[in-house]
């Protein structure tokens, strides 16, 4: 039976090098929500937060870092989400433990998706850390950072104290580590067996912490689910900002730079949504995106640094789901023969049938190539710098409209032990299925091994989860090579046979 809930003067209470936190005990667990662990102004790095005497209270959640629009909720029976306060004093993190009693468990601090413009620690319901801390008896910490212009916006070639403004977010990330590596053991947890994951933007996240070098040591272990891109695709920007920049000072009518500094984010956030399209469309740095240079070296795969030879050594897990964005838009009516057009079907199915035998050939129209064929490629490469590196896919099927393949974000509740949490995952087979995941991340987590082998640079070995767990060696290479140079026209015929329908 699982503990009860409890919340006063007896209520948790750690020490922290800043200062007392007093938190909440329900389930079993000690919960800690917006414990602050920086502070910063706009633009510039963060910094740790005073040092604080009375106990202060951390059982609500932090505000969340400002977006460029307002949130619109739509789309919430595949992805459930929640809203928050919004405000520039947003970093803080959450913490759930089993016990702030010394134990040394493994921590995971998780990266939240939405690129790196937008999103929070608690956006999706899914990444509520109870039940990942208590069944996993682990520290689970969710962190909020600087998004957007306010995270990613390279003002550098305006001052020294702006050298580092085009990773603002990043740095925002780094000092939350370093808060975890000086505080965690206080909250049960061992500072020397840290991981750190997160989805899609999440994701990216872990590979720029791998090409940070003021990063390392900070973690020793990362999931990237769903946040490898490739080509146009890849987030980050190189170049200067200060077109940008300048645009931005002229639409506000501001001076100097460090007016921008005291602009109300509303005006600010308007202003750059005006100018920033013309000058993004023209290959220009807007920001939102990590910057590449001497702090943050760039995207191994599309740079000459390629893997840092400092975090070869990490592990790594490197997952996508088997319809990524195209789940959200639904079955289109029409075969993939219709879509594809009879020489490209009679091209590719059979390469799709190889690999994903039993599955009807229209779900081809499903199939992700965006993060999958990127996937493939670092984990390739990454293997072949000498990294040990896990290949998984969920290619698990929902009761969503009849039936729909796994969306972007479907497998984060199985990952977090969540599924109770999220409607859309309460049909037959699915808590097995999360049982089986979740003792996938656990082992790796305690272990660096999630159960079957690492790949190599002439084998990728691919355990695919969902109602046929295996694992394949090169499974869908060759299909996924077949179908990457379709996959513009065939998303272009795919919405011209929607409407018609």
């Amino acid at each position: 039976m699982r503990d009860t809930f409890f919340c006063g003067k007896e209520s948790p209470l750690v020490e922290t090098g800043r200062g007392p936190v007093r938190g909440y005990r329900d389930g079993g667990l000690d919960i800690f929500k917006g414990i602050p662990y920086g502070r910063a102004r706009r633009f510039h790095r963060p910094e740790p937060v005073p040092v604080w005497l009375e106990p202060l209270d951390a059982a609500s959640y932090g505000c969340v870092c400002p977006l460029l629009s307002m949130d619109k909720p739509r789309g919430e029976l595949h992805v459930p989400h929640r809203y928050w306060v919004q405000d520039e004093d947003c970093l803080n993190l959450n913490v759930w433990t089993p016990g702030c009693d010394g134990e040394k468990r493994p921590v995971m601090v998780w990266l939240h998706g939405g690129g790196y413009f937008a999103g929070s620690s608690i956006e999706q319901v899914a990444y509520e850390g109870e039940n990942m801390a208590r069944v996993g008896n682990c520290v689970v910490v969710s962190i909020n950072h600087r998004l957007n212009i306010l995270g990613y916006l390279d003002l550098s070639e305006f001052g020294p104290e702006y050298e580092n403004s085009g990773n603002a977010g990043g740095d925002d990330i780094i000092l939350a580590l370093e808060w975890v590596r000086e505080n965690i053991e206080a909250f049960g947890g061992d500072r020397d067996n840290v991981t750190v994951f997160g989805q899609s933007g999440g994701g990216g996240k872990v590979t720029t912490l791998l090409q940070t070098p003021t990063a390392d040591g900070l973690y020793q272990k990362g999931i990237i689910m769903s946040g490898v891109l490739s080509g146009d695709l890849v987030a980050d920007c190189t170049g200067g900002a200060g077109e940008c920049v300048r645009a931005l000072m002229a639409e506000l009518g501001v001076r100097k730079v460090s007016e921008l500094e005291t602009v109300p984010y509303v005006r600010l956030a308007e202003a750059y949504n005006k100018v920033s399209p013309a000058l993004k469309a023209q290959g220009k740095n807007v920001g939102c995106a990590p910057c590449r240079g001497r702090f943050y070296l760039g995207d191994p795969l599309t740079n000459d640094t390629g893997f840092r030879t400092e975090t070869v050594g990490v592990p790594l897990i490197v997952s996508t789901v088997f319809a990524e964005f195209l789940g959200f838009m639904g079955e289109t009516g029409a075969s993939a023969r219709e879509v594809l057009g009879e020489k490209a079907a009679e091209a590719v199915l059979p390469l799709f049938r190889k690999a994903y035998p039993g599955r009807p050939e229209d779900d081809l129209l499903m199939l992700d190539t965006v993060f999958r064929g990127p996937a493939i490629a670092y984990i390739r490469e990454r293997a072949a710098a000498g990294g040990r590196v896990y290949s998984c896919l969920f290619e698990q099927d929902f009761p969503l409209y009849g039936r729909t393949a796994a969306w972007h974000c479907a497998d984060i509740p199985f990952v977090f032990h969540n599924t109770e949490l999220v409607p859309v995952c309460h049909f037959q087979g699915a808590r097995e299925l999360e049982e089986k995941i979740f003792r996938t991340v656990m082992a790796f987590v305690r272990e660096g091994a999630p159960g079957w082998p690492a790949s190599t640079p002439e084998e990728e070995k691919t355990f695919l989860f969902g109602p046929r767990d295996r694992m394949e060696v090169n499974y869908d290479h060759e299909l996924i090579g077949a179908l990457q140079p379709l996959a513009a026209e065939m998303m272009r015929r795919r919405a011209g046979v929607q409407i018609q329908h």
